[in-house]
């Protein structure tokens, strides 16, 4: 009888090794696959800059001189802002909308009160190439790639750019300080 009651308590006994060995394995597999994946996963997740950049900026426009375009970056896409002289501004005034490929006055392009700042996005719209500033036939920026050309105030005169440079959202926080993004108080111009 003594043989009989022994086998089965190594049994029970060899099972619950056998469980927690089972067990013990799986939950250092788990572990192993975790820290072999965490670096994977987390480097997928955005970084403090790519969250930052969506953010609105703000730029100090004091520096700026006359006839002189800044280049700044809001939302990963290249922004101009530009003062344009006393004759820059005359000029651009002075173009009949007839001559132009996207009709656009010049008081659509600017800021009331604050004529001589100039703010577009900075890629071309034909195929989003980058013009070069001062350059082309009309006081503003000449792609390099297809030729089109932009004057002063960001308006297409040459194509095969269809449109002109688009104006972002932003505003004046004061006379030498603009607001790239939302405007302050979240709302307000664009």
């Amino acid at each position: 009888m003594a043989n009989s009651t022994a086998a089965p308590a190594d049994a029970s006994h060899d099972g619950n090794r056998r469980d927690f060995l089972f067990l013990a394995t799986g939950a250092g597999l788990a572990v192993g696959v975790g820290a072999v994946a965490w670096p994977f996963v987390s480097s997928m997740a955005p970084d403090a800059e790519v969250i930052a950049a969506g953010a609105p900026i703000e730029v100090d426009l004091s520096p700026i001189q006359d006839g002189q375009i800044v280049n700044v970056f809001w939302r990963g896409k290249l922004i101009f802002v530009r003062k344009l002289t006393a004759k820059e501004v005359g000029d651009m005034r002075a173009v009949p909308l007839p001559e132009m490929i996207d009709p656009a006055a010049f008081g659509t392009r600017v800021k009331d009160g604050h004529d001589q700042w100039l703010v577009v996005y900075g890629n071309c719209t034909h195929l989003g190439c980058v013009p070069i500033g001062h350059q082309g036939n009309f006081e503003g920026w000449a792609c390099p790639c297809h030729g089109s050309q932009f004057d002063a105030v960001g308006r297409v005169r040459h194509g095969p750019a269809p449109i002109n440079l688009p104006i972002p959202p932003y505003a004046f926080q004061s006379d030498t300080k603009i607001r790239i993004g939302e405007p302050a108080g979240g709302k307000g111009e664009a």
